[in-house]
C-alpha cells in the first residue's frame, strides 16, 4: 500500500512538472507574440531629400564684337584682322603681277625660304598668263584682287567704273584659278569711303600696307633691305613682282627674309 502510495505521488508531481513547463513555455511564446487586436508598429520610412542637381549651364548670348575696321578703311597691319595673327607675323605683299619673267623667279625664291605671301594680281595679267596665277596659288600662297587693269588715282574714278574694275578683275582670277580672292588692293594704295565699301559689298577685304620699300622706283638694294628690315611684328609690306625690273626687289629680299626669319618673326599670307 506504502509503495502504491508513493508511486501515485511520483506520478502527479511529474504530471504537475510537465504541465508547468508547457504553460511556461507557452506565455513565453505569447509574450513573443503581439497580442491580438494590438497594433504592429511598422518601420518608418526614412523620406530623404532628393539630391539637388548642380544647374545646367545657363545659356548665353554671344559677345558682341566690334565690327571689323576693314568696313571702313582699308587694314594696314595684322593687327586689324580677325581672328588676329600670331605676335611674331609678319606679311609679304607681292603686287603688279603675275609677270612672265619676275613672278616664277620670285615663287622659286619664296620657296626657297618656305614663306608664304600675298599676291595682288592685276586681272589683264591674269588673263594673259592664266598658268602663273594658277601657279601662285598651287603653291599656297593667297590671290588679292588688284582691279583689272590698275588706273591711278583709282579713288577718284566714276563709282560705276570702280565697281567694273573690281568686279572684272575678281572674275578674271576665278576663271584662272578656280579660287575667289578674299582681299582687295587700291592701286597706288588709293582709298576712299566708295572705294572700301565697294569692296565690302563683294565680300573683299581692302588691304593697304605700313611697310613700303618703294621698290616700284628701284631705289637701290640697300635701300630696300634696310626698309623692309625695320619692320615690326604684325607689318604689313609691299614690294613688286610686275611692273617693271625686278632684280633689286629679288636681290634685297634674299637678304631680307633669312634675317627676319632669325629675329624671330614668322611670314604668314593673309
Amino acid at each position: 500500500m506504502e509503495e502504491s502510495e508513493a508511486g501515485r505521488r511520483r506520478a502527479l508531481w511529474a504530471l504537475g512538472a510537465l504541465t508547468l513547463a508547457s504553460l511556461v513555455a507557452g506565455d513565453t511564446v505569447r509574450s513573443l507574440r503581439a497580442p491580438v487586436g494590438t497594433p504592429v508598429a511598422r518601420a518608418r520610412t526614412v523620406v530623404r531629400p532628393p539630391v539637388a542637381e548642380p544647374p545646367a549651364p545657363r545659356a548665353t548670348a554671344p559677345r558682341a564684337t566690334a565690327p571689323l575696321k576693314a568696313k571702313h578703311q582699308p587694314v594696314q597691319s595684322l593687327r586689324d584682322l580677325a581672328p588676329a595673327a600670331p605676335g611674331n607675323a609678319i606679311a609679304l605683299t607681292i603686287d603688279d603681277g603675275p609677270h612672265p619673267e619676275w613672278t616664277p623667279k620670285m615663287l622659286d625664291l619664296l620657296a626657297e625660304h618656305e614663306v608664304r605671301a600675298t599676291f595682288s594680281v592685276i586681272g589683264v595679267h591674269v588673263q594673259r598668263f592664266p598658268r602663273l596665277a594658277e601657279r601662285i596659288v598651287q603653291a599656297g600662297h593667297q590671290l588679292c584682287n588688284h582691279t583689272m587693269h590698275h588706273p591711278i588715282p583709282f579713288n577718284r574714278l566714276p563709282a560705276k567704273r570702280i565697281l567694273t574694275e573690281i568686279v572684272e578683275a575678281q572674275e578674271r582670277i576665278a576663271d584662272a584659278t578656280g579660287v575667289a580672292a578674299r582681299f582687295f588692293r587700291s592701286p597706288g594704295g588709293s582709298w576712299s569711303r566708295r572705294v572700301v565699301h565697294t569692296a565690302d559689298d563683294h565680300d573683299l577685304i581692302p588691304i593697304d600696307w605700313d611697310v613700303d620699300p618703294r621698290d616700284w622706283s628701284r631705289p637701290g638694294t640697300r635701300r630696300i633691305a634696310e626698309s623692309m628690315l625695320a619692320c615690326r611684328p604684325g607689318a604689313i609690306l609691299l614690294c613688286h613682282d610686275g611692273g617693271g625690273d625686278r632684280s633689286e626687289t629679288l636681290k634685297a629680299l634674299r637678304t631680307v627674309i633669312p634675317r627676319l626669319k632669325h629675329r624671330g618673326l614668322t611670314f604668314v599670307s593673309l
